[in-house]
């Protein structure tokens, strides 16, 4: 069958070699910041032009980093939309911060993967630390602190967190319903919660015909009222079914934040809670 002929093996990250690489990177970030507000915001293209710019397939050596900042400058740059642009205004607030960029720096160049307190211990550690630290910016319970017995994780997405908290709350659920009983786990959110949470539920097995989309309105702010939610769980508990999941939504990227409501007085039982949440200003004025 032959062999391949002997490739350059990768060399490991050297002093010398990240300085010299890196400030070229540096410069071009910084003057794509300086000039950011000449760019159109949304770029002219059509689908599949950056295809017919670039090869059929991929080099067979590395390119010099100014050769691939250029290539950026010319083909990348023109295509994008620029969300860190003053002139952007879709969507939802995204600039990016120094500070932020600077932790993205140090979180690649350390480079450790915290899976466990064995495989790094300062960054699991950090990590309980930070999430204390937003149970108290939000004002939780102490039972939500690591030290209260609570505790959580940080996720790279939203998306990470609605499936991550929705297996949670479906194994504790099987554990008395057994996995047969998936099929009767109902799920609920607001006509204003992110499409992410429905493509979540899908995705740990929640039945399409068992995810329930309650209405709101201006007169409620846009926000879920007691009474709509009452009504929706104690249908499906006269059906035989099992309320698992309330998406609580504060903050959304149609309606802006909205009032949550209590569930209260009408019905009360072990459905869990989750909540997507937009923080805003958190820095003194």
């Amino acid at each position: 069958m032959g062999s391949l002929p002997p490739l350059d093996a990768p060399l490991p990250l050297g002093p010398e070699a990240f300085f010299d690489e890196s400030r070229p990177v540096i410069d071009f970030l910084n003057g794509y910041y300086r000039d950011i507000e000449s760019y159109p915001v949304r770029p002219d293209a059509e689908p599949g032009w950056l295809r017919t710019l670039l090869p059929d397939a991929p080099p067979e050596h590395g390119d010099p980093v100014e050769a691939i900042l250029e290539d950026v400058q010319q083909h990348i740059v023109p295509g994008l939309t620029h969300w860190q642009s003053p002139n952007f205004f879709a969507y939802f607030p995204a600039n990016g911060s120094a500070a932020g960029l600077m932790g993205d720096m140090l979180t690649s160049g350390l480079n450790v993967v915290p899976f466990s307190w064995a495989s790094s211990p300062a960054a699991t550690e950090l990590e309980s630390v930070v999430v204390d630290w937003m149970c108290k910016l939000l004002g939780l319970p102490d039972r939500f602190l690591f030290s209260g017995g609570g505790g959580g994780v940080l996720h790279g997405s939203t998306c990470e967190g609605v499936v991550s908290t929705l297996a949670a709350a479906r194994d504790r659920a099987l554990r008395s319903l057994g996995h047969e009983g998936i099929v009767r786990l109902v799920v609920y959110a607001s006509d204003q919660s992110h499409a992410t949470f429905q493509k979540g539920a899908s995705i740990i097995g929640i039945p399409p015909a068992n995810f329930r989309i309650i209405p709101t309105s201006a007169s409620s702010g846009y926000g879920l009222t007691p009474d709509s939610v009452c009504d929706a769980v104690e249908s499906d508990i006269a059906n035989g079914l099992v309320p698992l999941y309330l998406c609580a939504t504060i903050g959304t990227t149609g309606s802006a934040p909205s009032t949550l409501c209590a569930v209260s007085g009408r019905w009360r039982g072990g459905m869990a809670c989750g909540c997507t949440l937009t923080l805003r200003s958190l820095e003194a004025p």
